[in-house]
């Protein structure tokens, strides 16, 4: 949000929460409106308000999240099937109600631009992940799709999937609420992303020529080589 408000770009932040909407408008100047992308109709109220203020260049595409770390034999389906909906049908959902908008935008701008935030998890299974690796596996697949049903048409498709993020609420959720767990998952991690990290990707991302589509970009902090490989105390060189 503050990289785009500061290379001048008119945001409209869309959230569920109109706190935590007020304090971003208070800080960056943009535009917000409450809503929940898991229902059609806040997202179709979403896009008659839209309508209201002009083109539509680029759709980011940030609503997700883990629930739980059961292995797949025990998890709660309900969560599984919350996290489909929040992580995929959502994203889903949102294109197609932006995609003609975004398609007259291409039109006079030359390019528009769907930006989806997913995961390394889409990529690397690991235990207790089983069913947020299949909802990020879930919207990777249909991105590609997207991608190619979308040839010929100035639009670009573009997934930044992040590894280890630091964030106010994603593992404090995953974890049921408990914050001792929450805070332990990054003990000894030097650095990890934080969502500023991810947002200057984005913006690096709908500021390239109109011509350059970054497809995937996986990001994740220096300390983590893989999702099974974290290391945990200070990075020093080995002299």
């Amino acid at each position: 949000m503050k990289a785009l408000r500061a290379a001048s770009w008119e945001v409209v932040a869309v959230a569920r929460r109109a706190d935590r909407l007020d304090a971003v408008a208070a800080e960056t100047g943009c535009d917000t409106f409450v809503a929940d992308v898991t229902q059609q109709a806040d997202v179709e109220a979403l896009v008659s308000y839209t309508e209201t203020l002009g083109a539509v260049d680029a759709l980011i595409n940030v609503a997700g999240g883990a629930l739980g770390v059961d292995f797949v034999a025990e998890a709660d389906s309900d969560d599984w099937s919350t996290m489909m909906e929040l992580n995929v049908v959502s994203v889903q959902r949102m294109v197609k109600a932006f995609l003609p908008a975004l398609r007259a935008a291409s039109s006079t701008r030359g390019v528009a631009d769907i930006v989806t935030i997913s995961s390394t998890a889409a990529f690397i299974s690991y235990e207790g992940g089983g069913g947020y690796n299949a909802a990020k596996a879930g919207v990777h697949a249909a991105l590609g799709a997207l991608r190619l049903e979308l040839a010929g048409e100035p639009i670009r498709v573009v997934e930044v999937a992040p590894g280890m993020v630091k964030t106010e609420e994603f593992a404090l959720n995953r974890l049921g609420g408990d914050a001792q767990k929450a805070e332990a998952l990054y003990e000894g991690v030097e650095a990890p992303l934080t969502a500023e990290n991810v947002a200057d990707v984005v913006a690096y991302a709908l500021h390239s020529p109109p011509h350059v589509n970054l497809d995937v970009i996986q990001m994740k902090p220096v300390a983590q080589a893989a999702q099974y490989k974290l290391h945990r105390g200070p990075l020093a060189p080995k002299l």
